[in-house]
């Protein structure tokens, strides 16, 4: 295992260890000891894990809860996806500024997203199944969206020649200057 950052320092990807093989191949996915080592978060434990399941040209996001934020570490255990995280922090110098990475059930790559950042994906292949761990409960009454096409933001999303399909609270996404957003 090992971490690679991304140009928002917080946001890490990792990289698990695969051991191929003719049967096929075996990794070890999660270990919070190498977690804490690589990662210095030794302050990190996950309450929750969930599982979502959506079509090509699904788009989720931008969620966050400003009370009980949520990190999030996020894998593809089937398909691919465009996972972005948007920094939503006011004191940071990277407020406003989005990374994207493609997590896919080939790659298996992980994406750690700290508390304090937007989260969102697109489904670039004919369906993905995304499970999350994070570091807080969701409490719905404390989630936010911000719109996925928020002109400030200016996410490049991947073309997939596919209609995009978002949730009605999607749908209503604010822009990141008319949200509540973390300071």
């Amino acid at each position: 295992m090992h971490i690679t950052c991304t140009d928002i320092h917080d946001v890490l990807i990792i990289h698990a260890k695969i051991i191929k093989d003719n049967r096929g191949f075996f990794s070890e996915i999660f270990n919070i000891h190498k977690f804490y080592s690589l990662t210095g978060l030794k302050h990190v434990s996950f309450v929750q894990e969930n599982h979502s399941k959506s079509k090509k040209g699904v788009l989720r996001g931008l969620h966050y809860q400003l009370k009980h934020p949520q990190g999030k570490l996020i894998r593809v255990i089937n398909g691919s996806i465009f996972d972005v995280a948007v920094d939503l922090r006011k004191s940071s110098d990277t407020f406003g500024k989005w990374v994207g990475i493609e997590l896919n059930d080939k790659n298996l790559l992980q994406a750690w997203i700290p508390p304090g950042f937007g989260h969102g994906f697109m489904v670039t292949s004919e369906s993905a199944d995304v499970i999350y761990k994070t570091t807080d409960y969701y409490f719905p009454e404390y989630e936010n969206c911000i719109t996925c096409f928020d002109p400030n933001i200016s996410i490049k999303w991947p073309n997939t020649n596919t209609k995009i399909t978002l949730s009605e609270r999607d749908q209503k996404g604010k822009s990141i200057f008319a949200s509540d957003v973390f300071e």
